[in-house]
């Protein structure tokens, strides 16, 4: 290995090996995927899909693909899968374009309120291909459905977005599925950070809901770094996969997908199940003892593995406190809350989540004292 990367790869584990790691997206992976990540799956093109490839030689890759889509299947309890997307987003982008038309309607959750980039914000391709209008939480940071259902019938989307990158409770996937009944939508379930918590039964499924549901594969799911598709009814088979390739995507990574069967395959065991109910255990006993230690958690606590602290109580901004945190050996990232007085640059608040150092095996004791040694340096 080249020195140079040598030694970055080494700060990196000295890094990893020595921070509390509360970045409610990041996980640990287990020795199994991250090897499959660096296998000699990486050395073959795949373009095309099992049965039906461009290139000679994909006997094994047909194998290793096909046992991934049939694990996925099996732990989520549901009929057609595609395992070739590199992310959450490219997910996503490839639903869009295989079930509506460039200037369609997409009302998707607001970036500030914990939506995601590819639900239509601006900047990113969703906003800028489709027309999108947003919806948000209440002052108190939860959902409200009655909002949602108004603007749904005022906008009238072809696509309802459900899903969210920093909601801590339980969201309600029949309401989103009522809602796009009354108006005529569609109803795209990204579940991305909630993945894991579902396969673990600690999260509401949105799969007999959705229309289509979407996910990364890192996260609470704990495997690599990449994107899943799901979906249940056949006439969109050909549509999505083909979004995916040839419409949006080249070749696969067949060393990813390979370490997303291994990831599949883990996450079909009691032992997965535990662990998911450990990570909300572990969240809320320290969402407890934030508030104990006078913090203000929106939504008053969690359902999941993710924390919001709102500092606005506090003389420190939300970027300030990440990076003083930081150089406490304690990594986090700043996030904006509703109706936020600070810039996004800035923002009033930080995300919390319990996913990766519960996998180190850390229990609600251990997040109690995490809590009071954060209140210390905040």
């Amino acid at each position: 290995m080249d020195p140079t990367i040598l030694d970055i790869l080494a700060k990196e584990e000295d890094r990893q090996s020595n921070t509390i790691e509360l970045i409610a997206s990041e996980n640990f992976a287990s020795d199994a995927v991250m090897e499959l990540c660096g296998s000699i799956f990486t050395n073959k093109y795949a373009e095309g899909y099992p049965g039906k490839r461009y290139y000679n030689g994909c006997e094994h890759m047909d194998e290793i693909e096909t046992l991934a889509i049939d694990q996925l299947k099996e732990l989520y309890g549901c009929e057609y899968a595609n395992v070739q997307a590199h992310c959450g987003a490219n997910a996503n982008t490839a639903v869009y374009q295989a079930l509506l038309s460039p200037r369609d309607r997409i009302l998707g959750m607001d970036l500030a309120s914990g939506g995601h980039l590819s639900h239509g914000s601006a900047p990113n391709i969703s906003g800028k291909v489709y027309e999108a209008q947003h919806y948000g939480v209440d002052a108190n940071g939860y959902l409200d459905y009655d909002e949602i259902r108004t603007k749904a019938l005022s906008f009238k989307p072809h696509m309802i977005v459900a899903g969210a990158s920093a909601y801590p409770r339980q969201i309600d996937w029949q309401k989103f599925r009522e809602i796009a009944d009354e108006v005529g939508a569609l109803l795209l379930v990204d579940m991305a950070h909630y993945s894991g918590l579902i396969a673990g039964k600690c999260y509401d499924s949105p799969i007999q809901y959705a229309d289509v549901v979407t996910s990364t594969t890192h996260k609470t799911l704990r495997g690599p770094r990449g994107g899943i598709i799901l979906w249940n009814n056949k006439e969109y088979s050909r549509r999505i996969n083909g979004a995916i390739f040839p419409g949006t995507q080249g070749g696969p990574l067949m060393n990813m997908i390979a370490a997303k069967a291994q990831c599949f395959i883990e996450a079909n065991t009691p032992e997965f199940k535990e662990y998911t109910k450990a990570v909300v255990n572990n969240a809320r006993a320290f969402a407890d003892q934030l508030t104990a230690n006078g913090f203000k958690c929106l939504t008053d606590g969690t359902d999941s593995h993710i924390i919001l602290l709102d500092l606005t109580n506090k003389d420190i901004s939300g970027r300030e406190a990440a990076d003083l945190l930081e150089k406490n050996g304690i990594t986090v990232n700043k996030n904006g809350i509703p109706d936020d007085p600070r810039s996004f640059v800035e923002t009033s608040g930080i995300r919390l989540g319990t996913a990766a150092e519960t996998t180190r095996g850390y229990d609600e004791e251990w997040f109690r004292a995490l809590a009071d040694k954060i209140a210390g340096i905040i």
